[in-house]
């Protein structure tokens, strides 16, 4: 990185052949994957490459030809040794890809480092030149008296491994031994040791929640920008952008947190318990699972489940954050439109390219996933009568498949949730996992004593008094009011509202956000009104009738006069007493 205003890596690989071998052989592939694991999305990260070149030992220029979009084929014309030179631009702020300025760098090596086809299984030497005084941090172990060295035992652990450098800051602890660090790279508001404690406590949940840490050491790689975010779990690191002032106040906190969580979470759940398809990989296409919503979703659920563990939020807060989230899912049409295995194998397509229409057509495996994890965990404590839990799911797939080099399949899943319940789950997998049926959120809640309202029935009983609803979502962007999203089951959706209309007056009067709802608050079910719009550059007019909104707050409360067994499920799922209905 010797000019890092220029956001150009500058790579040199050097192969050589073996002692065995007279030279290498007389055509050499070089491979630039294209996507990176954890990021279910063809970046195309070979689009970056730029000034390529390649020599023999003695430094005679070699012919070379791209015969992909990702691979570089050297005429070696019986050369012992090949060296390939290229340069990479990286200025993309983002955990899967490369930033390189005048006051930092950071790089995952899958986004930047080329392997020799057919040899990912190679142990490689990776050798960094920081600029400046700039520090290094990464997972990797450094050799002994070579600084900024190290020697990978193959590609993938090289890929899983990302480096930040720059001006760091360096918090450390222990767990069990094992040494962790948050290395953070910029400033923001954060307290130093409430960080590393709180962070330690998360550690030393999950490890208690597994058994085992599974890693020599690990890293934490905290980047604070002005905006944006996103985490990026590797085998004994990750990688996180945090909005610098995020921080505080404690529900901002709360979320850093969570993130943290979640990433570090992965160390078990998708890098070490590994879907059928997620390694070894195959860097240069689509690597299809339906398993994601487990790798992803249920990840999301144990997020959670660790911050209450290591009482960083009240089994409250954790209700209710389980409570925002069957809020988000049931109000997503196309969560009736496809299943948690058909979104999980079409992530490659739809995840990570959503679009205006994606909330009629799909949903997230994140979001669904970690419901069916919340309901799964549920389902197997009220069927073992509170003997097991998905906690054992997991440490069986870990001691079971992971620790005997095994990967699971959808089967797999089940059949282990199978056996820690004591009974057949195929109805719930049928309908809830293959299938797209609502989710039954109530029969599993009942086993720890709760019940799911929303606010067309009070603890009363009484039925709340209809509200009006127009049910597009609208977003004020300076003087413009535009429509973002349409859902399919509104009144918006069935009377001709698109999304990209910009609303110009609300029955004759003009609309800004807060002037159209506090209007929409005086109406009522069936009102009629009158939408000026521009589309397309063209004014319209739209006379629509409102509907009816009865489902729009969802609670999870306690049951009246619960069960002693549903108090006790209660009390071992949160670590409470549940709290008294009313």
């Amino acid at each position: 990185m010797p000019e890092p205003h220029t956001h150009l890596f500058q790579v040199e690989l050097g192969v050589r052949a073996n002692d065995r071998d007279n030279a290498l052989p007389a055509q050499l592939d070089l491979v630039m994957p294209v996507w990176t694991p954890g990021s279910y999305l063809i970046r195309e990260f070979e689009r970056h490459v730029q000034d390529f070149a390649a020599t023999d030992g003695t430094g005679h220029a070699l012919a070379w030809r791209k015969v992909n979009k990702d691979i570089w084929r050297i005429e070696t014309t019986g050369a012992r040794e090949v060296r390939a030179s290229y340069r990479v631009y990286a200025n993309e702020l983002s955990v899967r890809t490369n930033d390189l300025n005048d006051r930092q760098g950071f790089w995952n090596n899958a986004a930047l480092l080329m392997y020799v086809a057919g040899y990912l299984r190679a142990p490689v030497t990776l050798h960094v030149e920081p600029y400046d005084d700039w520090q290094v941090a990464t997972s990797l172990l450094e050799m002994k008296a070579q600084p900024h060295t190290y020697r990978p035992e193959n590609f993938d652990i090289l890929y899983d491994s990302p480096f930040q450098v720059g001006h760091l800051h360096i918090l450390e602890f222990e767990v069990r031994g094992v040494v962790h660090r948050i290395v953070i790279e910029g400033e923001g508001n954060y307290e130093p040791e409430r960080l590393r404690r709180d962070v330690q406590r998360i550690v030393e949940a999950a490890a208690a929640l597994m058994g085992e840490l599974p890693y020599h050491d690990y890293t934490f790689l905290l980047r604070l920008r002005a905006s944006g975010g996103g985490g990026l779990e590797h085998l004994n690191s990750t990688s996180i952008i945090i909005p610098r002032f995020s921080f505080q106040p404690e529900t901002s906190y709360r979320n850093v947190l969570t993130v943290i969580a979640h990433e570090f979470f992965h160390a078990w759940n998708v890098k070490r318990i590994r879907p059928d398809a997620l390694g070894p990989f195959d860097y240069t296409q689509e690597n299809y699972t339906r398993l994601l919503w487990v790798a992803e979703g249920i990840t999301s659920y144990y997020q959670n489940i660790l911050l209450r563990r290591a009482g960083l939020i009240s089994d409250k807060d954790f209700l209710d954050l389980l409570t925002r989230s069957i809020q988000g899912l049931q109000h997503t049409p196309g969560r009736l439109k496809v299943s948690a295995e058909e979104a999980s194998f079409d992530a490659w397509i739809k995840e990570y390219r959503a679009d205006e229409n994606s909330i009629n057509s799909t949903l997230s495996y994140y979001d669904k996933g970690a419901l069916l994890g919340a309901l799964l965990d549920l389902e197997i404590r009220r069927r073992s009568n509170g003997a097991k839990s998905l906690d054992d799911v997991l440490r069986y797939l870990y001691t079971d498949f992971y620790k005997k080099e095994r990967n699971y399949t959808p089967e797999d899943f089940q059949h282990v949730c199978e056996q820690m319940a004591g009974a057949s789950l195929e109805d719930f997998f049928r309908r809830y996992v293959r299938g797209r049926e609502e989710l039954d959120y109530n029969t599993a809640l009942g086993g720890a004593g709760l019940q799911l309202l929303t606010n067309a029935v009070t603890m009363n009983g009484s039925t709340p008094a209809p509200k009006a609803w127009f049910g597009a979502t609208l977003r004020q962007d300076g003087d413009r009011l535009t429509v973002v999203n349409v859902p399919s089951d509104t009144p918006a959706y069935a009377q001709g509202i698109n999304a990209g209309d910009q609303l110009v007056a609300l029955d004759g009067a003009r609309a800004a956000l807060d002037f159209f709802n506090a209007r929409l608050n005086e109406k009522h079910p069936n009102d009629e009104i009158q939408l000026t719009i521009f589309r397309a550059d063209e004014l319209r007019t739209f006379k629509l009738k409102l509907g009816t909104r009865t489902d729009e707050n969802y609670r999870i409360v306690p049951i009246k006069n619960p069960t002693p067994e549903q108090a006790r499920l209660y009390e071992s799922w949160l670590g409470a007493p549940l709290p008294k209905g009313s």
